[in-house]
């Protein structure tokens, strides 16, 4: 990080102490305490995820008779199951709640932190969360000889490579349990033991068969299972289970896996009723507005050379499923770079502190630096690793803008730093013709960009120089919004 770039991260982190509390209570450790309007706003997401489970805990009552929707429910059902975390805390859905299009829910952890906590609530990760809608229709990881690039996989860094299951989402949902910044159990096994507690346990046994659950617990796996991960490096796998029923739980657990896909399968999640998808119906046309801007992400600004909008046989998913490095800028206030210190459990999340540099999808392929493990990496692949140093995968623009109310704050990049759209739309037009920013400088974000995260691979092709006028800016904005779910009904369901 260059020198500038380094005063303004240790700059913009006093800023994050004030706003939200970080404080040291000793030399091995160090916590972030959130401020009230961030836990007010979690209190309320939290209270949303209980009462979408309780809604569809009811359907248990009379489940469908349908194996495809049967998996479904259940995939919904461990999607909102808060016990599937450590501290029973904390469900997939609070990272990835529908009225955000399945992304981040929180407007004040957007607006500041940019990543969320974990169910060990000091504990962040150093990326924002992904929408997994329409995740599941990401192919597997390849390399693509023709085009020198690898294609597929899920995460911002394509570490769900699905080369396991033959299903990126599925692989990325067997990622969060055992993540210590996230869910944070401490082995596999302890979601597998949890799920066997819950009232849908029949329902898995029904799909997947009476074997899901037939394993004999180690009387200690409650008090195994309540410790936050990363599990001991002499005891990596501290539910002691013998080598079948071992077997039996890793199973198991990608059966679970393989439920939350098909719910991210669903119409319910990927449903394809933008007003986008209207026009393409023949069903309503863009405005003038609009029109332009589609126009303009065809045509001037480039947009869809990997956003892909469709092509023949092609469903229009916005993204081409490659990586790219874009040169986003370190976001200040991530409170992973205040975690370079042992917490409470004596788990150090970030051993780089203010030094640390996300490099993204290199980092996954060299396989000394996951941060999960929900996929193994390809051996082959590791010549590739030079050539992927500071690239993040190509997101939907699916939902981008979808929003529960007009004020609420969305973060956009791998690490949460712009946001708004209209910001990273101005990035992309203006990233090389504005001058880099001083510390503190008030035109940040307008007028000057600080330095890049990491240029390695910097893409010089499609983003820097637009030429954009802000009306076509605009524009741009206005028709990404058409990309909302919701404008029409799901149909088919």
């Amino acid at each position: 990080m260059p020198v500038t770039g380094r005063t303004q991260l240790l700059v913009s982190m006093i800023g994050f102490i004030a706003v939200l509390g970080v404080s040291r209570t000793g030399a091995q450790q160090s916590t972030a305490s959130l401020s009230p309007a961030a836990l007010a706003e979690i209190a309320q997401v939290e209270a949303a995820v209980d009462g979408i489970e309780e809604a569809t805990l009811a359907r248990l009552a009379n489940p469908p008779d349908n194996q495809v929707q049967q998996v479904e429910l259940l995939g919904k059902l461990m999607l909102y199951d808060k016990n599937l975390s450590v501290n029973r805390n904390e469900a997939c859905a609070f990272c990835h709640m529908p009225e955000t299009g399945f992304t981040g829910p929180v407007s004040e952890l957007n607006r500041t932190t940019g990543s969320y906590p974990g169910s060990v609530r000091t504990r962040f990760s150093q990326r924002k969360p992904q929408s997994h809608a329409y995740a599941p229709l990401s192919p597997v990881l390849h390399y693509n000889p023709g085009q020198g690039d690898l294609v597929g996989g899920n995460f911002w860094d394509m570490r769900a490579t699905g080369r396991r299951l033959g299903n990126p989402a599925a692989e990325q949902a067997e990622g969060p349990p055992t993540n210590p910044v996230e869910m944070g159990l401490p082995d596999l096994a302890c979601a597998v033991y949890r799920a066997s507690q819950r009232p849908y346990r029949a329902l898995f046994e029904r799909v997947w068969g009476a074997q899901a659950f037939a394993i004999a617990w180690p009387v200690n796996v409650e008090t195994v299972c309540n410790v936050p991960g990363p599990a001991p490096t002499a005891d990596p796998m501290p539910v002691h289970l013998s080598e079948v029923d071992r077997g039996r739980a890793v199973a198991t657990f990608d059966q679970m896996a393989q439920s939350i896909a098909g719910y991210e399968s669903s119409a319910e999640v990927t449903s394809f009723t933008s007003k986008y998808d209207a026009v393409l119906a023949g069903k309503t046309q863009f405005t003038a507005q609009e029109q332009q801007g589609y126009d303009l992400f065809r045509g001037k600004a480039q947009c869809n050379s990997c956003h892909r909008d469709g092509g023949p046989g092609e469903d229009p998913l916005f993204t081409d499923f490659t990586a790219s490095n874009i040169g986003t800028p370190a976001n200040p206030v991530l409170p992973f770079y205040a975690e370079g210190q042992r917490d409470a459990q004596g788990y150090v999340a970030n051993p780089a502190g203010a030094s640390f540099v996300d490099l993204g999808v290199g980092n996954f392929l060299d396989s000394g630096h996951q941060l999960s493990h929900p996929s193994a990496v390809d051996a082959r692949w590791l010549p590739l690793v030079p050539g992927n140093k500071g690239r993040f995968q190509v997101p939907t623009l699916r939902n981008v803008d979808k929003r529960p109310y007009p004020g609420f704050i969305k973060a956009y990049g791998h690490n949460g730093y712009f946001k708004s759209l209209k910001s990273i739309v101005h990035f992309y037009n203006t990233r090389d013709t504005l001058p880099r920013c001083q510390a503190n400088d008030p035109g940040e974000g307008t007028t000057c960009w600080p330095a890049p995260e990491s240029t390695d691979n910097i893409n010089t092709k499609r983003v820097g120089r637009l030429g954009l006028s802000e009306a076509e800016e605009d524009a741009l904005v206005a028709f990404m919004q058409t990309l909302t779910d919701g404008f029409t009904s799901r149909g088919v369901q």
